[in-house]
């Protein structure tokens, strides 16, 4: 289904990490992969230039949002995404799953699909697995998400196995519904909360539809993090080896390396953008937080060991003074280097797995940023 295709390239020796290459309509995807967010059809602070000089190949953006503005027919209408954006490579959709269950009370679920109140007008619609997948049609994206039931965390064990078994039925309407078949892929999302035993049931389930790929969903929900590595230890091994994996709504650097540890070839999130615009960022010794008094006069660059834009030409103290002065160049800045260094972080992980040496580099990634991604 679909024109994607997933090599594997390389497996790393001791650890589930393993190196891929996915090849779209749109341009090939070396993995293991993160994906800056664009949720409203930008990448927040950045231009489809910046994203390109970072490195970045695919991006992801949010059915949910643009559906409610400017709405898919008039990006349909505009040639599609990547022509309304100006991006000529690859592009993800979510299917709004996660959005509608970030409404709480503003939603309902039914087994026909759900009902919303739009947080931007309070006007009511209905999202169906047929229109998530209508939606993204017109948008054009080369991989489509199936239209899920994104369980809380805490959640009951009932209430967790009725929530993916609704999913398995939905994914099964986006299947059908599913007709450009030849331009965009369907990816399925695996469900099951924190019950290993259910994630393995929903695995089974929407690995029988044969679909190019499939997502882990209902992670990084507020659940500690010892708790994710834990139900992520085994999720991998329930989805196919030929076909990508991608895990939902991840993007510390911590993260990153342990979901590539643990078998993931793709990521994504919002973290990274957000932070930057609060005056937070990601460097070789950890994170830091440009706000900080104490590099008021410290006239070094912001990274020692980067040589993204930002490091080659701007001080810690003048990126802090733009932040104090609330100028839009500080988020405009911050935010490249977050996500330059992503991409960086990414492409010496496929480095090091290539090289038959992941678990080193992860080692390494360790004491040189010691305990500052803990919560």
């Amino acid at each position: 289904m679909g024109s994607l295709t997933f090599e594997l390239i390389k497996k790393s020796g001791n650890l589930k990490a393993r190196r891929g290459r996915i090849t779209t309509c749109h341009g090939v995807i070396e993995t293991p992969v993160f994906m800056p967010v664009g949720t409203q059809a930008a990448v927040k602070a950045l231009k489809t230039d910046d994203l390109k000089e970072i490195g970045s190949r695919i991006i992801l953006s949010n059915t949910y949002h643009l559906y409610l503005r400017p709405g898919h027919e008039l990006i349909k209408e505009a040639g599609g995404l990547h022509k309304f954006m100006n991006w000529d490579r690859p592009i993800l959709t979510d299917s709004g799953g996660f959005q509608v269950f970030s409404l709480g009370k503003m939603r309902k679920i039914s087994e026909e699909g759900v009902t919303f109140q739009s947080h931007i007008d309070g006007s009511r619609h209905m999202l169906t697995p047929e229109k998530a997948v209508e939606i993204q049609t017109a948008l054009g994206s080369d991989i489509m998400m199936g239209f899920d039931e994104c369980a809380p965390y805490p959640a009951d064990r009932r209430y967790i196995r009725d929530s993916l078994e609704r999913t398995t039925r939905w994914l099964k309407r986006c299947r059908d519904a599913h007709r450009n078949t030849e331009e965009q892929a369907l990816f399925g999302i695996m469900q099951g909360g924190m019950y290993k035993d259910l994630r393995k049931q929903s695995a089974e389930e929407i690995v029988e539809l044969d679909l190019p790929g499939y997502s882990i969903g209902g992670l990084s929900v507020g659940e500690p993090k010892d708790i994710m590595y834990d139900i992520l230890d085994d999720c991998a091994d329930f989805l196919p080896v030929e076909k990508p994996r991608y895990l939902m709504g991840v993007g510390s650097p911590d993260c990153l390396i342990e979901g590539v540890a643990r078998g993931i070839d793709m990521f994504d999130c919002v973290m990274p953008t957000r932070i930057a615009r609060n005056g937070m960022v990601f460097t070789s010794e950890g994170k830091l937080s440009i706000k900080n008094k104490k590099y008021e006069r410290d006239f070094t660059q912001l990274d020692h060991k980067c040589d993204c834009y930002v490091c080659r030409n701007y001080s810690r103290a003048y990126l802090r003074h733009l932040f104090k002065a609330n100028e839009i160049l500080s988020s405009m800045l911050l935010t490249y280097h977050n996500i330059y260094y992503l991409e960086n972080l990414m492409k010496n992980i496929r480095i090091s797995i290539e090289e038959d040496r992941f678990s080193e580099f992860r080692n390494q990634f360790y004491r040189d940023t010691g305990d500052t991604w803990k919560l």
